[in-house]
């Protein structure tokens, strides 16, 4: 259980766990590593899992006529899921992708809802995750059609700047819905400052 210190920690940070609460949820946890390129979850399949990233980072996008779109990235420390299959039970339009080795807890559909039938914390824990979703696309939507790319840029740097500096022009330029030059540019620029 000690390797799960930080999932536990994390799960504190939204809500108090009782310890026989933790007990019971970290018993069906399951520890997976993916390596870069790896799927978490691919398009056309149902999303089985919560996975809590431990070390590592991911990408999630889709492909619309033989065009890949970046919609997000996750880092160490954040939960990921593809989180409209894992809801509806429909497959999946987006894909999950390691864009770094990744070491990954997973917490089964099935179980954790069983968890927050027995165990009101556990319902709060989840009631909290799906607003942080929530409050994350709209900022997400709001900084698409407010900020500069440039800014956002700046806001993804300052969630995990190693990660970021490492990530391809292609991805990242997907993700902030500009060109690659001009990804090059603002990279350049930043780098400078």
């Amino acid at each position: 259980m000690e390797h799960l210190f930080s999932l536990k920690q994390s799960l504190l940070s939204i809500a108090p766990l009782p310890a026989e609460e933790w007990d019971a949820f970290s018993e069906a946890v399951i520890t997976k590593n993916f390596r870069k390129g790896d799927y978490l979850c691919r398009e056309g399949q149902v999303e089985n899992y919560i996975y809590f990233l431990n070390k590592g980072a991911t990408r999630h996008y889709f492909r619309k006529d033989g065009k890949e779109f970046t919609v997000d990235f996750h880092f160490e420390g954040e939960f990921v899921t593809a989180y409209y299959s894992f809801l509806t039970r429909k497959p999946s339009p987006i894909n999950a992708e390691a864009i770094d080795d990744t070491e990954a807890f997973l917490i089964p559909h099935q179980y954790l809802h069983e968890f927050y039938d027995r165990h009101h914390m556990g319902e709060r824990i989840g009631r909290r995750m799906a607003e942080y979703n929530y409050i994350r696309r709209l900022e997400r939507e709001m900084a698409l059609l407010s900020l500069t790319a440039e800014e956002r840029y700046h806001q993804l740097v300052q969630r995990h700047p190693a990660l970021v500096r490492q990530i391809s022009v292609k991805h990242l330029s997907s993700y902030l819905g500009i060109q690659p030059e001009s990804l090059s540019r603002i990279r350049k620029q930043y780098g400078k400052q």
